[in-house]
């Protein structure tokens, strides 16, 4: 049969189920669910046919499922998330998150495409394609973030332009370089311009970005904002027209601060998204439902919070036929037992049960083997050595902020002074052999001996360090070299704590409790060396060389003042 016939014949089929003229294929009796287009609960059989819902009434089917102890919510969508975050191949990200009723997440991959340039795409393409939860995908917009920065490639708009054409390719990623699109940067207008030409969104990042360069930055078309941090700043880009991505992950958590956007007429504007999400998060919180219950505590509106995690997601991306329980729509459902804990029983993914107490048996992906040997041979640095983090000169002082990934201006020093939290912090590029180590000072951090290491650091993904001695910075930075990517603690030449993170220096191939395990026990190395409890050794720290977002941010390159997109 032709994929035209085919279709006929599913419509025909879909058309008779939902005029009562067919048995469904499968029927949710008596349900209780979330009606997001009139902001109620109605009641009613969930009728499915070949993966859609046929309509919502009475409807018999040839398989029928009793869901009145629970509440039926569209599958849940993660609107921004950039899934290396979670230290874990693709596969292992999904059975984590299927089981928290997450049927969908739209992906940033601008970490793995700085480092493996446009074979980062297709390999998260490949890796993602069959999992059990529809994963699409917005194209790294900076790679580099900025041209004060060294990552494993250069991408301009024709090197991503042809990705447009797949369907699972929604837009353009967060927008980092506003300064950029201010400032008229021919590079960065050429990349806006493409993504309007192929009629896509374009995604924002853009803190603290006020007034008139606000104005400039939406009138060059970017839709959206994630990194919002109070009430006031959501509220003066949201009245600019653009969308407010509510974001609660590991490294930033912006939920308490918007919670309010939730209530009201603001609503209609909000999405939830979690950005970076680690391990840790994943297993003992959750994921959409651990946000959707944590604004209802903070007094959003359940109905609106389940909107912004389904509906509005859909909606702004131009996913016409999800995130919600209507006639037509594909079917991803996600059963929990109440709109306060948001305890998920089952999840439904195109009409198939994914999850029904135990996560449902699935094939990985298969990733082409050439992609698959270039992510795990991404280290190219050279001779690393403890007088590579001697002392010299007046140097900048990130100050840390705990639990934003915002830094502060602490002014300028020539020497570490462990007694006022003033460390060493180094920045070595790994990438193509430059020679280059960015060095600098940073405060809140805590450390009181050894150093930390780790390949995470975005968005370039270099080596970061920070260390009380050279010599173990030193003997950091060689072992995850040695590992050929991840996090390491160490204190006088031995390692305390680590992970590897064999592909690309980022994820690793291991089951995600295995990783979990290895993360956890290598925090609390670094916290028993001094690290604030307050702050994620690793993952807050990754953002310290950062050059988008505000103050200071160390490079490769040296101490970035991002306002001014000048070394300091």
């Amino acid at each position: 049969m032709n994929e035209l016939s085919s279709g006929l014949s599913q419509l025909r089929h879909l058309i008779d189920v939902a005029g009562g003229r067919e048995p469904a294929d499968i029927v949710l009796k008596n349900a209780r669910y979330v009606n997001v287009f009139s902001g109620e609960l109605c009641e009613g059989d969930i009728a499915v046919a070949d993966g859609r819902i046929a309509g919502v009434g009475r409807f018999c089917g040839k398989q029928e499922i009793d869901v009145s102890e629970g509440i039926v919510c569209p599958g849940f969508i993660d609107s921004h998330i950039h899934l290396e975050s979670s230290l874990v191949s693709p596969t292992e990200f999904a059975k984590a998150v299927v089981p928290h009723g997450t049927t969908c997440v739209v992906t940033d991959p601008h970490e793995i495409t700085n480092v493996m340039g446009t074979d980062g795409i297709e390999y998260m393409l490949q890796a993602t394609a069959g999992l059990p939860m529809d994963v699409y995908f917005m194209l790294p917009s900076c790679v580099p973030a900025t041209p004060l920065d060294e990552s494993g490639a250069v991408l301009d708009w024709q090197a991503i332009d042809r990705f447009y054409a797949d369907g699972r390719v929604l837009g353009l990623a967060e927008m980092m370089n506003a300064f950029g699109v201010v400032h008229n940067d021919a590079d960065v207008l050429q990349k806006l311009l493409a993504a309007k030409r192929w009629q896509k969104r374009i995604d924002g990042h853009a803190p603290g970005l006020v007034g008139n360069e606000l104005d400039a930055y939406i009138a060059a078309g970017v839709a959206s904002d994630h990194e919002c941090a109070d009430l006031s700043e959501a509220m003066e880009k949201l009245r600019r027209g653009q969308y407010i991505m509510i974001r609660e992950g590991t490294a930033a958590r912006n939920l308490e601060a918007l919670a309010p956007l939730l209530r009201g007429k603001t609503a209609a504007r909000c999405l939830l998204c979690t950005d970076d999400k680690h391990p840790s998060d994943l297993l003992e919180k959750g994921h959409i439902d651990y946000i959707l219950k944590n604004a209802v505590r903070l007094g959003a509106d359940p109905i609106a919070a389940v909107a912004a995690a389904t509906v509005n997601a859909a909606q702004y991306f131009g996913l016409k036929d999800r995130g919600a329980i209507a006639p037509g729509c594909f079917a991803d459902l996600t059963i929990v037992n109440n709109l306060t804990d948001f305890s998920v029983k089952a999840v439904y993914k195109d009409g198939v049960c994914r999850f029904d107490g135990q996560l449902a048996p699935f094939a990985a992906p298969v990733v082409d083997p050439r992609l698959r040997e270039k992510a795990r041979d991404t280290f190219h640095a050279g001779q690393i050595s403890a007088k590579d983090f001697a002392e010299s000169g007046m140097q900048g002082i990130i100050g840390m902020v705990p639990g934003q990934i915002v830094s502060t201006d602490n002014g300028r020093t020539d020497h570490a002074d462990p007694s006022k939290d003033i460390l060493r912090i180094a920045v070595i590029e790994r990438h193509k052999q430059t020679g280059h180590i960015g060095l600098g000072y940073i405060q809140g951090y805590g450390l009181k001996a050894g150093a930390v290491a780790t390949s995470i650091s975005h968005d370039s993904h270099n080596l970061i360090v920070v260390g009380t001695s050279a010599e173990d910075m030193a003997f950091a930075a060689k072992r995850i070299v040695e590992n050929r990517g991840g996090i390491t603690v160490v204190k006088n030449g031995e390692v305390l704590g680590e992970v590897a993170l064999e592909l690309a220096g980022l994820m690793s191939d291991t089951d995600l409790r295995v990783v979990n395990e290895k993360l956890e026990a290598a925090k609390e190395a670094a916290y028993k060396l001094g690290v604030s409890r307050g702050i994620d050794p690793f993952m807050t720290l990754s953002f310290m060389s950062l050059p988008v977002i505000p103050a200071l941010r160390l490079t490769t390159r040296g101490m970035v003042d991002v306002l001014t997109q000048q070394f300091v």
